[in-house]
């Protein structure tokens, strides 16, 4: 998360963390705006629920379960971590989950 949110700043942009715990010194330094949830891994499916559109890089347990929120809230998400998990989108690199994310980017402004 943390090159996440370091790449988001270095575009302007502004982050919010949501945090598991109750400090918002766990967050990382280039969080904008830290929550502290105290709901431990419960919180995946407000960061779930909260995305337009997620991208899932490598991960474990925590990543898996933020894919299963997004596509139970009808986000599309993108795969760039090889999970091959039924409704995903599938990007081989970078390059083509950047097309990817921007036809979605574009298809969301049209259904506003």
């Amino acid at each position: 998360m943390q090159a996440c949110c370091k790449g988001c700043k270095e575009a302007g942009g502004l982050t919010v963390g949501l945090l598991p715990g109750k400090d918002k010194a766990d967050a990382n330094p280039f969080v904008d705006i830290a929550l502290p949830t105290t709901i431990g891994f419960a919180r995946n499916a407000m960061v779930a629920c909260s995305a337009d559109i997620a991208i899932a890089l490598p991960g474990s347990y925590g990543t898996e379960s933020e894919i299963c929120y997004a596509l139970v809230y009808k986000r599309p998400v993108i795969d760039l971590g090889g999970w091959k998990i039924p409704g995903m989108i599938e990007a081989p690199g970078l390059a083509e989950a950047r097309v990817k994310l921007q036809e979605l980017i574009v298809q969301k402004r049209r259904d506003i």
